[in-house]
């Protein structure tokens, strides 16, 4: 970075503010003390010149014109210093702001990291789940249901599970919404229970196509222990076909707090930062999905003042608050997600 470059940072120009506010207090300071000394020899000549009578009195004349300079030097000593003050506080207050303002954007710049990081993330699951519903061991499961097949597809969603260990699990389900078969029947004891009122089911079975899927609101899912998923979905169809009929369900559970916390975590902040900076990603409602401290997660709703706006940042409380929503990952258009960074100022 050049000289000319450092010398417009908003911290340089708080900086050099404080060092002149010093200074002028110093040099002010000093000439009013110079004053002080010259009014005492004033006095002191107009002591002396009255004890000489007649031969005093042209002294007493410049000892006054001495005595009415050093009043104008007061005067402008005082105007000096006022204005003095007034444009370092004017400074301080611009170099300030601007700081605040860059801040704010650093803020709201990696508020737009962390949800685009989850985006990319989650694009990737609708695709995981868009290409198993076609696996045949998936689309045999339901199309011609019996023990033998169900176990077979259990064995291939564990195989799936190995290997993408960012699922909890993996729900084949009929198209009465009843669960089938899935990936950790050890783990989680679900074939035989239904997913017929759960929002993905539902919306995974009015899809229009295999092109199509469903997601559903981050829960915390019982048959899963409580643990909070991300769940998407689609239908299976007939033949493993685009456009095949509607034979049944594929629900994949994303592992929400692992993923998410390690998002929250990642976000590049100093120790310092880290301290006082709270790091949040957010649902639609401004729920708090995930959050840096661990407080809060699917049980805090946060006031977050977007004012339609899709990245910002505004001061509130002595804090500073920068926000992202989601812009969406290729043919994931996200739903409407904050990435949020709430900061408190730093100690003085």
């Amino acid at each position: 970075m050049s000289k000319t470059d450092a010398g417009v940072r908003p911290e340089r120009i708080l900086e050099l503010s404080e060092r002149l506010n010093v200074v002028a207090g110093e040099k002010i300071g000093e000439i009013a003390s110079v004053n002080r000394a010259a009014k005492m020899l004033v006095v002191n000549a107009q002591v002396v010149a009255a004890r000489s009578g007649e031969a005093g009195r042209s002294f007493m004349v410049v000892a006054e014109e001495f005595k009415r300079i050093s009043g104008q030097i007061d005067d402008v000593a005082g105007a000096l210093e006022q204005q003095v003050r007034a444009d370092l506080t004017e400074l301080s207050a611009i170099g300030g702001s601007i700081l605040g303002q860059l801040r704010g954007q650093r803020l709201a710049d990696l508020a737009l990291n962390a949800i685009e990081i989850i985006d990319r993330n989650l694009y990737e699951r609708t695709c995981d789940v868009r290409w198993w519903a076609t696996d045949s061991a998936v689309v045999n499961c339901v199309a011609e249901p019996d023990e033998a097949k169900a176990q077979h597809a259990s064995r291939r969603l564990k195989v799936i599970l190995d290997a993408y260990t960012v699922y909890l699990d993996l729900w084949i389900c009929g198209r009465d919404g009843v669960v089938v078969a899935n990936g950790r029947p050890d783990r989680y004891a679900v074939q035989g229970q239904s997913a017929r009122d759960m929002s993905w089911f539902r919306d995974a079975m009015a899809t229009a196509s295999g092109d199509d899927f469903a997601v559903a609101d981050i829960v915390r899912l019982e048959a899963l222990n409580r643990a909070p998923v991300s769940t998407y979905a689609t239908a299976i169809r007939e033949g493993g076909l685009s456009n095949g009929k509607v034979i049944g369900v594929l629900g994949i559970h994303f592992d929400w707090q692992a993923q998410a916390q390690t998002v929250v975590d990642g976000v590049r902040l100093t120790p310092e930062e880290k301290a006082r900076t709270r790091v949040l990603l957010l649902d639609q409602t401004h729920r708090v999905l995930a959050a840096s401290d661990g407080a809060g997660v699917l049980s805090e709703t946060l006031e977050l003042n977007v004012g339609g706006g899709v990245m910002g940042s505004y001061a509130k409380g002595g804090r500073t608050i920068g926000y992202a929503r989601t812009p969406g990952y290729e043919t994931y258009e996200g739903l409407g997600w904050y990435g949020c960074l709430v900061q408190d100022a730093a100690a003085i």
